[in-house]
């Protein structure tokens, strides 16, 4: 630009002056009221932060995808040959594993019921003891 107190020469360079001036005014008006406008940068914001959330949501999908695919294959090809096999066999046939599993846990409930119903009795007699 040239200095305020030269001023244009001619009419063409006042003209470019004021464009140029003009051009500038509105990109310095333009940046003024992006920063003003606090919903359009929080809908930015947001949009950006729900990008790098689906991003994420993906990669850890994929890494738990691969984690189970690493432990299925330590199952299957791990341990002695008779594991291995009972881990393959359950893995064909899930239910009769369910159903053992079951079985099993209710024995166990079973034996911790009967174990505290007695241990109850006995508190009993050793209160009757000692009043």
């Amino acid at each position: 630009m040239t200095e305020a107190t030269g001023g244009a020469k001619g009419p063409d360079e006042l003209r470019q002056q004021i464009e140029r001036t003009r051009s500038e005014l509105g990109n310095t008006v333009e940046e003024l009221a992006g920063k003003a406008d606090v919903k359009g940068r929080a809908r930015a914001r947001a949009a950006d932060l729900r990008d790098k959330a689906g991003a994420m949501t993906v990669q850890l999908r994929s890494s738990a995808a691969q984690a189970g695919h690493t432990v299925h294959d330590k199952a299957t090809h791990a341990g002695p040959r008779p594991v291995r096999g009972v881990v393959q066999a359950g893995m064909r046939h899930p239910k009769p594993v369910l159903v053992a599993g079951a079985a099993a846990g209710a024995a166990v409930v079973a034996v911790e019921v009967v174990r505290r119903r007695q241990q109850v009795t006995r508190g009993h007699r050793w209160q009757r003891w000692y009043r």
